[in-house]
């Protein structure tokens, strides 16, 4: 048998999935402000994966929340006037993988990285790949001149395949070491992040746990199951990488990031990733609103969280007098360790 992440994700949903679907709906709510409005905590209350973890770490506190938002709701407010608050409700939770999903509009929570320099510059990195770099499906890459590979990731939703990789490790083959640039890539396909993972490992490593809930309880949760990394069986990077990462590297990005840090011969550079470590998982409204939740956390190899993001091994940031020459301060920072 296989052990893999992807394996033991679509085992997870699977379980999740059969789990949630059994409970959400067992208390019926009518469809009435104040209706949708209890459907809706409940929900998070019995489903939500980290309403602990974020009482420990900034003091949330889910029944206050719900004391002090159901003084709001009255029976003749509007829609819009519904969702306002529901939406302000779901913005106490800080994750990015929460969303209530109406015909008017998305409500979500952005500020894991609108509260924070970018870290990065389209307009800069455009300049040290070019007008002649090479694209394989969703990757961009070249060789700089100093013979230093780079690689550019910048969505995870757009996919990629064994085909891709094995050409594009094979050009850059000759490189003395390799960017990875994942900088505002806010995530996209788990698989796609494994993908990359797999060809920065000669061996099956470890990577980190995950879990699901088993009931109703904030603080209900299966055992840690493990989630490894298997070495591709294509063409595998053998030399040194330095992967920059900044707060938008969120969802499956934050995962890529988890993973390479696993990796041998890989060191990561930047600013703190965005996190984002929860599975999603959707319910529904009596009025037919959906709502998207993070149901099921994962951890590092350590079994620590990474729903706020992930450190980098050697921090750093965009330096003014840098952007004004042209120059982009992370850039420049790993080719220089990558010569050495």
């Amino acid at each position: 048998m296989q052990h893999c992440m992807r394996h033991s994700l679509l085992l997870l949903l699977t379980i999740l999935g059969s789990a949630l679907t059994s409970c959400v709906r067992e208390e019926t709510f009518d469809d009435t402000p104040e209706g949708n409005f209890e459907a809706l905590w409940q929900i998070i209350d019995e489903h939500y994966c980290f309403l602990d973890y974020k009482a420990e770490t900034y003091g949330l506190d889910w029944n206050e929340v719900h004391t002090r938002y159901r003084q709001r709701i009255n029976p003749k407010m509007s829609k819009v006037q519904l969702q306002e608050v529901l939406t302000d409700m779901l913005a106490e939770l800080r994750d990015g993988h929460v969303n209530l999903y109406t015909s008017a509009d998305v409500s979500r929570y952005w500020a894991w990285h609108e509260d924070y320099p970018r870290q990065w510059s389209q307009e800069l990195r455009d300049r040290y790949l070019g007008t002649d770099y090479k694209i394989a499906a969703g990757i961009k890459y070249r060789i700089l001149e100093d013979n230093i590979g780079l690689l550019v990731y910048e969505s995870f939703a757009s996919a990629v395949g064994e085909g891709n990789l094995d050409d594009v490790l094979y050009y850059l083959r000759s490189c003395d070491g390799l960017i990875i640039d994942v900088r505002g890539n806010t995530g996209g396909q788990l698989s796609m992040a494994e993908l990359l993972s797999q060809r920065l490992t000669n061996e099956r490593i470890l990577v980190g746990y995950s879990q699901y809930k088993t009931g109703r309880g904030h603080n209900d949760f299966s055992a840690p199951q493990p989630e490894y990394i298997e070495p591709s069986k294509g063409v595998r990077w053998q030399k040194r990488v330095v992967v920059l990462q900044n707060r938008e590297c969120y969802s499956a990005c934050n995962t890529f990031i988890r993973n390479v840090r696993a990796c041998p011969n890989v060191t990561t550079l930047g600013d703190p990733s965005g996190g984002g470590s929860g599975m999603p998982f959707s319910s529904e409204l009596p009025n037919g609103w959906a709502v998207r939740f993070s149901a099921s956390p994962s951890f590092d190899k350590d079994m620590q969280h990474i729903e706020f993001g992930i450190s980098p091994d050697i921090p750093c940031t965009l330096d003014s007098a840098d952007v004004a020459r042209g120059r982009d301060t992370l850039m420049e920072r790993a080719r220089n360790m990558l010569r050495k």
